[in-house]
């Protein structure tokens, strides 16, 4: 065993609150371009951090076996990714708030998903 329960939910914490933190800074700066493009893309990145948040406490709720571990890991990434097309869905179909923005917050609150288990240390 590699890493210990703990330092994947730290590192899961991480990555949530850098999610969150980006998704306000574009927000913050598509401010500057309208109101609207600005809700649209913090909306973005806090969908893909809540679908993260849920994937982390799935996957690291209590420790189990193999097996069991492995099933929950895909279980939370379908929970995860449910979420971030259910939430684009709800910005861009129900709040009618503009696409560009939406999907530029989603990527990159992903992009900081990949560059948190990059720069871990």
């Amino acid at each position: 065993m590699l890493n210990s329960l703990g330092a994947g939910r730290r590192l899961a914490l991480r990555v949530v609150m850098l999610q969150l933190l980006v998704g306000v800074l574009v927000g913050a700066v598509l401010l500057l371009v309208g109101r609207r493009e600005a809700v649209a893309a913090a909306a973005g990145a806090c969908t893909v951090a809540l679908g993260s948040a849920l994937l982390a406490v799935q996957a690291f709720g209590r420790l189990v076996g193999g097996a069991t571990a492995f099933f929950r890991l895909l279980l939370g990434l379908l929970v995860k990714w449910v979420v971030v097309i259910g939430g684009l869905a709800v910005i861009l179909l129900q709040y009618k708030l503009p696409p560009l923005p939406a999907v530029m917050g989603l990527v990159v609150a992903c992009v900081v998903h990949l560059l948190a288990f990059r720069f871990k240390g």
